[in-house]
């Protein structure tokens, strides 16, 4: 395992920041997010290599870093029997490459990334939101994004269709007194 790890420090050094390993697990760290699409057409076309498979893509809201978000790459080779994870920091208004053209699975999955972050994928066939609705603001998965969101759904009976209302939270206010009823004052 350790040897491919060199082997992967020595063929991607101009484009990564860093190569380790962890749990069994290779984890590349990319320098440039405009050359993803290099990186994993060099690791799924390479002979010795082989990552042909891309079984996820995934975002990480990093909301207090520089580069807000984190993307990472799931790759598979079913020569080696071994994943690679691969991370890619990006800012909110900055976008990557798509590898739609390299594999077709990426399709579905930067669409998801998009929809649930607002993570941008240049020359993506068809990005548009699939997870929420057409009419849905916000990325869901942001943590800046409310708990309750910002809008209602609802049947209205009377008027006989869906209603979209803004939300609004009626609780009262409760007081605890944190003691345990099981225990009895003596």
């Amino acid at each position: 395992m350790l040897n491919l790890v060199l082997l992967l420090k020595g063929i991607l050094n101009a484009y990564i920041n860093n190569v380790f390993l962890k749990q069994n697990i290779i984890y590349i760290c990319v320098a440039d997010k405009q050359n993803v699409d290099k990186i994993l057409l060099l690791l799924k076309n390479s002979f010795i290599l082989q990552f042909t498979q891309l079984l996820d893509i995934w975002g990480v809201d990093l909301q207090t870093a520089t580069q807000r978000f984190q993307v990472n790459y799931l790759l598979n080779s079913v020569f080696l029997n071994k994943r690679i994870i691969l991370r890619v920091r990006v800012n909110e208004t900055e976008g990557l490459p798509s590898v739609t053209p390299l594999f077709c699975s990426a399709n579905w999955l930067e669409r998801e990334c998009y929809d649930m972050f607002g993570i941008l994928f240049y020359n993506h066939p068809d990005l548009r939101r699939i997870l929420t609705d057409y009419g849905f603001e916000g990325y869901p998965l942001r943590k800046d994004f409310p708990l309750t969101g910002y809008l209602e759904v609802r049947f209205d009976d009377e008027i006989n269709r869906v209603v979209f209302e803004p939300v609004a939270v009626t609780q009262e206010y409760r007081y605890f007194d944190y003691v345990s009823p099981w225990e009895q004052e003596k």
